[in-house]
C-alpha cells in the first residue's frame, strides 16, 4: 500500500459579535503574522493568540481567539 500525500489547506476562523468569521489565509506566512495582519481591520486581535492547528478532513484550522473582556 503506497502512501498518499495531500497537503492540508489553512483556514482562519475568529469569533466577531457572536458570529465566526473565516480569514483569507495569507500563504507564505506564519500564522501568528497572519492574525497580527488581521489586527488591522480587526483591533481586537491586537491582544488575540492563535491556536491550532485543528485537521478536519483536508483543512488545517486555526483559531484566533482575544483576550479582551477576560479575566485572570
Amino acid at each position: 500500500m503506497a502512501l498518499q500525500v495531500t497537503n492540508l489547506t489553512r483556514v482562519f476562523k475568529m469569533k466577531k459579535d457572536g458570529k465566526e468569521i473565516t480569514l483569507t489565509d495569507l500563504p507564505g506566512m506564519p500564522p501568528a503574522d497572519v492574525m497580527k495582519f488581521y489586527a488591522a481591520t480587526y483591533p481586537e486581535l491586537t491582544n488575540g493568540v492563535v491556536q491550532g492547528p485543528v485537521v478536519v478532513k483536508d483543512n488545517a484550522i486555526y483559531t484566533m481567539t482575544t483576550k479582551a473582556g477576560q479575566l485572570g
